[in-house]
């Protein structure tokens, strides 16, 4: 499963997201984590200290060579220069699966050893000085959206990615990748009004979303957000002292977290499990090429000097069944 955490700054969606990562290297199943927020926080939210964090390979760094890879032997990509972020792949592509070995984890994925179990961890990179006036955070980002269009996940297998704060995220197509999107709110109007614009947005897209209450403190806080966000709140977390020792950069074992906060992460794993079953990987290839026709038709073209309509193949869906074909050349 494709599992997105989103919310404002601050509401806490890093902290959630690192949690539900834990909560599923406990029960060793695999995950690849990708921290695709403009401030990356992931890694030591994972437990690694500043330096390893600031140490970790970039993806956008390697955008070519992921490019290159996942071109494959596609005969309507003449080149990994015209490829873009929204690129989908067709037949002769190379497709990502969560638990194999490849070039593109080689170059950007670091294994994160967790009291659990381990966990593949990818970053976008930083958005530093070098990137002022010159250069767009999505275009970093557009790493971890070439690599959703080309991955393959199954029953069990779960890809996390701790988005962009904000309504940012719909500044590509990438919020349509995801199996199931847990929107982190906190009980105030700041915090749900990032909940009402992603709503809106959402809705014509078919994005499965569920608001998951953050810092929710007594019956008033749990007020509140039921009659803002209604029957979308699906859970709640409250104060944690697990999570305060853990930003403190020493976290107890993961099987001390509260009782409370594991049943949350229970009931987490549970949705994103039960939406497996609505997968349709038709309307997913769909969507795919929805955005990558807009994206060639408004900027696309005239940057890359090339017609990217015609790296559609209208003959191809992503599929497991397409990850075995492909492996299979």
């Amino acid at each position: 499963m494709k599992i997105a955490f989103v919310g404002k700054g601050g509401s806490g969606k890093t902290t959630l997201s690192s949690l539900f990562i834990r909560h599923l290297a406990a029960a060793r199943l695999p995950v690849v984590a990708v921290d695709a927020d403009i401030n990356q926080h992931l890694g030591p939210a994972l437990g690694l200290d500043e330096d390893d964090a600031a140490a970790l390979p970039a993806m956008g760094a390697h955008l070519p060579e992921i490019k290159e890879y996942l071109r494959g032997a596609n005969p309507r990509i003449a080149s990994a220069e015209t490829m873009i972020k929204t690129t989908p792949p067709g037949h002769g592509s190379r497709l990502l699966r969560v638990t194999e070995d490849n070039p593109v984890y080689a170059a950007c994925a670091t294994t994160v050893d967790l009291d659990g179990g381990p966990v593949r961890l990818m970053v976008t990179g930083p958005f530093n000085e070098s990137d002022l006036g010159v250069a767009c955070y999505h275009s970093k980002v557009g790493a971890v959206e070439l690599c959703l269009n080309h991955l393959v996940d199954g029953r069990g297998e779960y890809v996390v990615v701790d988005m962009t704060a904000g309504s940012d995220s719909f500044a590509s197509g990438m919020f349509t990748r995801f199996d199931m999107t847990f929107l982190v709110a906190e009980p105030t109007r700041k915090g749900v009004a990032v909940y009402r614009q992603y709503k809106e947005y959402a809705r014509d897209f078919d994005v499965a979303l569920r608001v998951v209450g953050n810092k929710v403190q007594g019956p008033d806080d749990l007020a509140f957000l039921r009659d803002e966000v209604g029957d979308d709140l699906f859970a709640t977390v409250g104060h944690s002292d697990w999570v305060r020792a853990m930003e403190k950069g020493r976290p107890p074992r993961f099987d001390l977290l509260e009782e409370a906060n594991r049943e949350t992460l229970r009931r987490l794993q549970e949705e994103a499990d039960a939406s497996y079953e609505h997968r349709d990987w038709a309307r997913y290839t769909r969507q795919m090429v929805h955005f990558h026709l807009k994206n060639a038709e408004s900027w696309g073209n005239e940057r890359t000097g090339a017609d990217l309509a015609a790296q559609v193949d209208p003959e191809f869906v992503l599929a497991e069944s397409a990850a075995d074909t492909a492996a299979a050349r």
